[in-house]
């Protein structure tokens, strides 16, 4: 079989993993993989290249996409549909592998609607696709968030500081609240609960009061907050951390992890994710099971609809909040 491969979307550890092993069961199946550079665009585009396991060998444990990747919808852009349709057909593919997050998977299925036969792969340090438990690169992310939450518990302690922590979650709150409970934050904002700063500040004080030096507080890049309070252009950890040093008088300091939080190698759990991933996904290829994506259910790797990513981002669980509610100040 001629299978293509891309992956789309933000980038994130593990997607790599996830190229070798489709690669690695493909050839040894005498299949050939043609590998498309930045996401559904080099579908579009025509911008493609034979892969080998001479390619992969030694991306195991690198970071990021050997492909490269984009935020291209080829649904939302004109002649987008009708270009990938036109690249199926001249690059004579048999099946089409698309590793994304909801947005890269959301072209995937209307594609996949339209005739074409793909096999998804779920990615995305947001841990927010539905259909799945796990998506490539979540693992990762909650470590190195977590170690840099580890990192700055220090420096407030030693300058009686609030220290205010920014991380990536615009819909979802899986990413904050996971390294915010791993770390032992004070505080966490979420997008799934609307956060009281005065409640909050005063929390903060009577931890202070109670002979606490210093408090940190996670915040979800998407975090919602009670009453007419304007987003600030730059973050909404800006906005936590000016509003909680007027409210309690504290020196008040704030680390936006940004891409930071994407990058680097990906941990040994994500690699396996990734991998098993990706041999799933050539053996749903050789089963001709189409518009399908490869999930984690159960501690199983199973077969999911790609109309499942339809439903939208998939929400943090009442008992993980619950969990925070019981262990922070504020959640």
């Amino acid at each position: 079989m001629r299978i293509g491969v891309l992956t789309g979307g933000g980038d994130c550890p593990g997607l790599n993993a996830a190229i070798r092993a489709v690669v690695r069961v493909a050839t040894a199946a005498d299949d050939e993989i043609v590998g498309f550079h930045h996401g559904w665009r080099g579908v579009v585009e025509g911008d493609s290249g034979v892969l080998t396991t001479a390619e992969t060998k030694g991306i195991l444990q690198s970071g990021g996409t050997i492909l490269r990747t984009a935020r291209y919808h080829p649904d939302e852009n004109e002649g987008g549909t009708a270009a990938v349709l036109s690249t199926f057909e001249r690059d004579r593919l048999d099946a089409l592998i698309v590793v994304g997050g909801d947005g890269t998977l959301g072209s995937a299925n209307t594609l996949a609607h339209l005739g074409v036969p793909i096999v998804g792969i779920p990615k995305t340090i947001d841990n927010d696709v539905s259909g799945t438990t796990r998506c490539i690169g979540f693992d990762t992310a909650v470590a190195t968030a977590a170690d840099a939450i580890d990192r700055v518990h220090t420096t407030g302690e030693s300058h009686d500081r609030v220290m205010v922590v920014e991380v990536m979650g615009r819909t979802t709150g899986w990413l904050a609240l996971s390294a915010g409970i791993a770390s032992g934050a004070d505080a966490i904002c979420l997008p799934e609960e609307i956060t009281d700063l005065d409640a909050l500040a005063k929390a903060i004080r009577e931890r202070h009061d109670t002979g606490s030096s210093s408090s940190v507080v996670v915040v979800a890049e998407g975090a919602h907050f009670l009453g007419a309070i304007e987003r600030p252009s730059d973050s909404m950890g800006a906005l936590v951390s000016t509003e909680l040093a007027n409210r309690t008088g504290y020196e008040t300091r704030l680390t936006v992890l940004g891409h930071v939080q994407r990058g680097g190698a990906p941990t040994a759990a994500d690699r396996l994710l990734a991998t098993t991933f990706g041999v799933t996904a050539v053996e749903a290829v050789h089963a001709r099971s189409f518009n399908s994506m490869v999930c984690l259910l159960n501690e199983q790797t199973e077969l999911t609809s790609l109309d499942s990513v339809a439903r939208g981002p998939r929400p943090v669980p009442e008992a993980l909040l619950d969990v925070a509610r019981k262990l922070t100040v504020a959640c």
